[in-house]
């Protein structure tokens, strides 16, 4: 899925579905610098869903802010499974909201915390627990972040459905 058009569109449903089925949403993103946040706004509807949204770009708003644990961050670094999921779970609680997401990861020039360009996870909070999913992306700067974006929402819109939501 291209950032763009296909990611107005994911955006769309997962607005449309978080909106039918009551529930709220937020964001903690680090790569993506609040692109997650910014797609869904850009969608009439996302008021009544979105909660809000963090952009936590370095460690110290990542622990200070979201609660990711600062040993957790001391011994994996911020490029992370179980730092994607705390993010997330943050996220969730901060703002009071049904679903958290989260993104963290390295778009580049150079690798960081031991991983390479294009490593991302994807992180998840709701009542059901936590997950995360690592991605492998390819390209520039802006596409690795775009590709982030768009696999926050493809995840975002399952994790809905997890939660109840059926189209």
């Amino acid at each position: 899925m291209k950032s763009g058009s296909g990611a107005a569109e994911t955006a769309a449903t997962v607005v449309g579905a978080a909106v039918r089925s009551g529930l709220t949403v937020a964001t903690a993103e680090s790569l993506t610098a609040g692109l997650v946040a910014a797609t869904l706004a850009n969608t009439p509807g996302a008021s009544a869903m979105l909660q809000g949204g963090v952009v936590a770009y370095q460690n110290s708003v990542k622990a200070g802010i979201l609660g990711v644990p600062e040993e957790l961050l001391a011994s994996v670094g911020s490029v992370d499974g179980g730092v994607a999921e705390a993010m997330a779970d943050g996220a969730r609680r901060a703002c009071a909201a049904d679903v958290g997401i989260s993104t963290t990861g390295v778009a580049g020039p150079e690798p960081h915390d031991g991983k390479d360009v294009g490593t991302v996870f994807i992180g998840v909070a709701s009542a059901l627990g936590l997950a995360s999913f690592e991605y492998s992306f390819d390209g520039d700067r802006q596409s690795i972040r775009e590709q982030a974006c768009d696999a926050a929402l493809a995840r975002l819109l399952a994790a809905l459905g997890d939660l109840g939501y059926r189209s």
